[in-house]
């Protein structure tokens, strides 16, 4: 009953931290649940469970999490970023893995999101890692934070479809993203658009507009 009542506690504590960073800007509402839902997709579709996947949808919920240290007017800024301001936003990873390593039971979700930034290639920040250097986790959520991206609306486009979507994802796939979670995006695309297609409901995992920076 009691590690029952701390789990509850804690999990409402990382939705009040969430809440905060969604607050201050109206293009990352939703983006942190969303991402955590794609995330847990993809887990099913690669066969993930236990402890890892996990780690894995906390890392996912909390990736943002370092924007919260990001001033005002860079993070809600309505137009394309200066070169000083994009540096400011590349930040956020590295924040947010000061702030969640600060607790010694979340190191390995730490990682994550202190990565999930990087590509596959070694063009990504904070570190450049490169392949299998950037923990799984990461890769993962790096795809999921890209699929919402582009499933919503930003000020300068309009959400991009999912056959739109499913493009992007195959030409990144050994660029931005790790090859091997190609297949199971592109499952969980064709998926989605066949729920679409079918007429059963509006899909909810691309919703409001959020920046992937």
């Amino acid at each position: 009953m009691i590690d029952h009542f701390f789990y509850q506690a804690t999990q409402g504590a990382i939705d009040c931290l969430i809440a905060a960073l969604e607050a201050r800007d109206a293009y990352l509402q939703g983006h942190s649940s969303r991402v955590a839902k794609l995330t847990e997709l993809l887990l099913r579709e690669l066969e993930i469970a236990g402890r890892e996947a996990e780690l894995i949808k906390l890392a996912a919920r909390l990736h943002d999490i370092g924007k919260i240290g990001i001033p005002d007017e860079v993070l809600r800024k309505p137009g394309r970023l200066s070169p000083l301001e994009w540096a400011q936003i590349q930040q956020h990873p590295v924040i947010g893995y000061r702030i969640i390593s600060r607790s010694a039971c979340l190191k390995e979700v730490a990682l994550m999101v202190l990565y999930h930034h990087e590509r596959w290639d070694g063009s990504g920040y904070p570190q450049g890692l490169r392949g299998e250097a950037i923990p799984l986790g990461s890769r993962i959520i790096a795809v999921a934070d890209a699929i919402d991206a582009m499933l919503s609306p930003r000020p300068y486009r309009p959400p991009l479809s999912l056959r739109q979507c499913l493009k992007e994802i195959e030409e990144g796939g050994g660029k931005q993203f790790d090859p091997l979670l190609v297949g199971p995006a592109k499952r969980l695309l064709l998926r989605l658009e066949g729920l679409r297609t079918c007429g059963r409901g509006k899909v909810g995992v691309g919703g409001h507009g959020t920046r992937s920076e």
